[in-house]
């Protein structure tokens, strides 16, 4: 059993999966989930997967969620659930790999904090001089002579 989105409606494996779907999605579009956890849950932001959880879940309906893996797909053109897999859609990140639309968010999102989380470090060592020049103001820079 997992929990349907109260948004969207998207299946989640669980409760934090439910949380993060919601705030990922929140912060990477900011469309009605955003509307929905600024009405429902006070600083989400703040909060951990877990504590975010505890509180998403009173307002979800609990609903099937049928695991699939790689073992259980099949290894020919059905994929398991009687359709060929040759849909032509083999860039879309959501069909190439198998996994939904709310993988490739989450993949999305993962990637664009560690983007984030890398250029704040950089900046934060000095590690940027050679894209923005000398950062610290003491004029010694590699390509002063």
């Amino acid at each position: 059993m997992g929990y349907a989105c109260p948004v969207c409606e998207t299946p989640q494996r669980d409760s934090e999966h439910l949380a993060n779907h919601l705030a990922f999605t929140a912060m990477l579009h900011g469309d009605e989930h955003e509307d929905w956890l600024d009405e429902h849950v006070d600083d989400w932001g703040d909060r951990t997967p877990a504590d975010l959880a505890s509180v998403v879940t009173e307002f979800a309906e609990e609903t099937e969620y049928d695991e699939v893996f790689e073992d259980t797909t099949g290894s020919g053109a059905t994929g398991g659930h009687g359709h060929s897999h040759d849909h032509g859609d083999q860039e879309r990140p959501d069909v190439a790999g198998g996994g939904g639309i709310a993988e490739a968010v989450t993949d999305e999102a993962v990637e664009s904090v560690l983007e984030e989380a890398q250029e704040l470090t950089e900046e934060m060592y000095g590690l940027d001089e050679d894209r923005d020049g000398d950062s610290d103001g003491d004029g010694d820079d590699a390509t002063e002579e």
